[in-house]
């Protein structure tokens, strides 16, 4: 796949051009290069009968301010151009920021609460803490877990949304969003794109009306900031804003900056971070020591695989490779999610969703692939703990696009 070349945006440049120049076409007429930071809370206006019209426009419409910002709460020049520039990487009219993926997606739910439509259909694996937020309903949602078979049956008057993740968090299992898109019929598809990014898949595309990033991966690139995106139309945007301005869940401006930074160089990223993962998954299936390797058809920087030993000695024995929760940095991380990003899902749930207590994930990052896999062969081996590797059975293996093992 070219990764800069085979997605267009529906205009005359390809995802490479566009992740470095969207949100930035103005510079050049204002004398800058780099983006202005704008750190400011509130600005100045010395008619306060337009600034009231200006902020019953917003009230009734949601739709950004015309004219220079009122105060930071409600918009910022700086997360704007973020915002701009995710819409156009994701083939969308809109995009709305805030201060994390959890608060995006909750302004999401409350939006459709607040319209009457309580009731949720999601597909499990979902990120833990989305699964928790719908199956507890904190918001005052109602959830309904379905096989992705299952959605059309399942929606009901007040359904407002079906949540879905693909690939999905931790497994990778990968979902037909057009063919679940259809059975949606007039609901909103929700779909997580945080794992695939839109350098590899674009959710809007194939039918889905909303499209959720945990911005602090993938898109900041180096785990140093936190947020969260919604991709979207303009009339969903409208209604989102409305909700950040009343809650608060704000992106700050220095995110903002570091985050449409990130997107400059996400292609390149995620083409170098999901060859050095396509070979460590082949790797991994061909080991011994390994039982189940998941790696998704359409690629990624996401590995998950299964070990016939103790996972918890794999996390101990790692030096190189960091133990961490969260993914999508420039260095490599490895988690066990059973007991970190999906402890707060029931025992059951997680089992039943393919989540099983020696299942390790792993986010690839831009280290030399030798350097990595000799880490990970240690650390399977027990040879950093001074222990002899356990003994085992030939694996049950599933695919790699072009290799022997998924």
């Amino acid at each position: 796949m070219d990764f800069t070349e085979s997605m267009r945006n529906g205009g005359s440049h390809a995802l490479a051009t566009e992740a470095v120049h969207a949100g930035r076409e103005d510079l050049a007429a204002m004398g800058l290069h780099a983006v202005p930071l704008d750190l400011s809370t509130t600005y100045p206006s010395y008619d306060s009968r337009q600034e009231a019209a200006r902020i019953d426009d917003f009230a009734t419409t949601g739709a950004r301010p015309d004219g220079p910002p009122v105060y930071a709460r409600l918009d910022n020049p700086t997360v704007a151009r973020f915002e701009t520039a995710l819409a156009r990487l994701e083939g969308t009219e809109s995009a709305v920021a805030f201060a994390s993926g959890m608060a995006a997606l909750s302004a999401c739910l409350l939006v459709r609460v607040a319209q009457g439509l309580r009731h949720v259909i999601a597909v499990r694996p979902l990120y833990g803490c989305s699964d928790h937020l719908l199956d507890a309903g904190l918001l005052g949602t109602e959830v309904t877990w379905v096989d992705p078979a299952g959605v059309a049956e399942a929606i009901r008057p007040d359904t407002g949304l079906v949540v879905v993740e693909s690939p999905a968090n931790p497994t990778l299992r990968e979902l037909d969003l057009r063919a679940i898109a259809h059975s949606c019929g007039t609901v909103p598809l929700l779909a997580d794109n945080t794992f695939a990014t839109p350098v590899l898949q674009r959710p809007a595309e194939q039918g889905a009306n909303v499209v959720l990033h945990s911005a602090t991966k993938y898109l900041g690139g180096h785990g140093d900031v936190l947020g969260g995106v919604i991709a979207c139309d303009e009339e969903f945007a409208r209604s989102l804003r409305q909700v950040r301005f009343a809650t608060g869940g704000v992106l700050h401006p220095l995110a903002g900056y570091l985050l449409l930074r990130g997107l400059s160089t996400l292609p390149v990223r995620m083409r170098a971070a999901s060859a050095t993962a396509a070979e460590l998954a082949r790797r991994l299936a061909a080991d011994p020591r390994v039982e189940r390797v998941h790696y998704p058809r359409l690629g990624g920087a996401m590995v998950a695989f299964e070990t016939h030993g103790d996972p918890h000695e794999v996390i101990a024995g790692v030096r190189l490779i960091t133990p961490a929760v969260s993914l999508g940095s420039v260095d490599t991380l490895i988690q066990h999610p059973a007991s970190i990003s999906h402890r707060i899902v029931a025992e059951g749930d997680r089992h039943s969703n393919g989540i099983s207590d020696r299942l390790l994930r792993m986010s690839v990052g831009l280290e030399d692939v030798e350097d990595l896999w000799a880490d990970l062969d240690r650390a399977l081996s027990g040879r950093v703990a001074g222990r002899a590797p356990e003994a085992a059975s030939e694996p049950e293996r599933t695919p790699v696009p072009g290799g022997a093992g998924r």
